[in-house]
């Protein structure tokens, strides 16, 4: 496959460099294996080894107990939990970099700049109106920016060190469930855009490899600004597949020059199908808690049949 190798920050890190040339020559011959965590035991990320005796290659971290705007007094135990349950997982992504070859990914249910109860990543929870964003001189741009100069403080270190990260901010905007989302696609690429040139241009986060996370056209941001495109795939059964039809589907709305991945997946691709069928999706990122955990949606079985495949790259 002849994908963009090069980031489309133009001061990206020699790591960043190497990691999206990595990503780009696995595609369609090999598949990274990829779980999200999102407490500091990673109770997922050692249930894998316990199961399989391997480590995930990518491993995903998650940001929300960072945000800035958490609404304690008015949240549900549920919420506080896993807000609580998250605090610190940076550190941990710190010192799994630097105890692993492991690939770290990041993303970030943002609790709504202004406003918001409870869980106000979801937009059923706030009134934050996303429009307003880019509206120069808003409350609603002016809270934005405020949380992505702390974000960029938390993310400092990492670059720092010269560690790379699978940036992946505005997920699932095909969607109205998170408030970044819930005002259509084109507004979530232009926050997304408004977001790279901060972080590219004044905070020069040159660490990041920038990944989009969903399949609609209206809200793709364009090759200039996408390092790596993805989906986050939940069928409504279980189904063993190679994900033919939604990689056919995103790249259709999206483009054809970046990296492909399952950049969340509820059942677990089949390495099997898919070391015949080589569709080229450079990695997969299990989603948390009982879809690893429990084996309502993953076996321990297909744990150990797609983590003891060749074709599945692990740890």
């Amino acid at each position: 496959m002849n994908y963009d190798k090069i980031p489309v920050n133009p001061n990206a890190t020699e790591p960043a460099n190497k990691l999206l040339a990595y990503l780009a020559e696995t595609a369609g011959n090999k598949i990274l294996s990829g779980q999200h965590t999102q407490t500091i035991p990673m109770e997922e990320y050692n249930l894998i080894y316990e199961k399989t005796g391997h480590y995930p290659k990518v491993v995903g971290f998650e940001m929300l107990s960072y945000s800035p705007n958490i609404n304690y007094e008015d949240a549900s135990e549920e919420c506080l939990t896993e807000v609580y349950e998250n605090r610190n997982t940076l550190e941990k992504a710190m010192e799994i970099s630097e105890t692993t070859d492991s690939i770290l990914c990041f993303c970030f249910h943002w609790f709504s700049p202004i406003g918001g109860r409870d869980k106000a990543f979801y937009s059923k929870n706030t009134d934050f109106d996303a429009r307003k964003v880019l509206v120069e001189g808003s409350d609603e741009q002016k809270a934005f920016y405020s949380d992505l100069e702390k974000i960029a403080a938390e993310l400092k270190p990492f670059k720092e060190k010269d560690i790379p990260i699978l940036w992946r901010p505005f997920h699932e905007v095909e969607g109205t469930w998170f408030w970044w989302g819930a005002q259509g696609g084109e507004v979530a690429k232009e926050m997304y855009k408004l977001m790279y040139d901060l972080f590219v241009n004044e905070y020069h986060l040159d660490n990041l490899l920038w990944v989009w996370s969903s399949p609609t056209a209206e809200s793709y941001p364009g090759d200039e600004y996408v390092d790596v495109i993805g989906w986050d795939i939940y069928l409504p059964e279980k189904d063993y597949t190679d994900y033919k039809d939604q990689y056919e589907k995103l790249i259709e709305n999206t483009t054809r020059k970046k990296v492909p991945a399952i950049t969340e997946v509820g059942y677990i691709p089949d390495i099997d199908k898919l070391s015949k069928s080589q569709i080229p999706w450079a990695y997969f990122m299990t989603w948390s808690k009982e879809f690893c955990l429990e084996e309502k949606y993953n076996t321990f079985d297909d744990l150990k049949k797609a983590y003891g495949n060749d074709y599945c790259i692990k740890n």
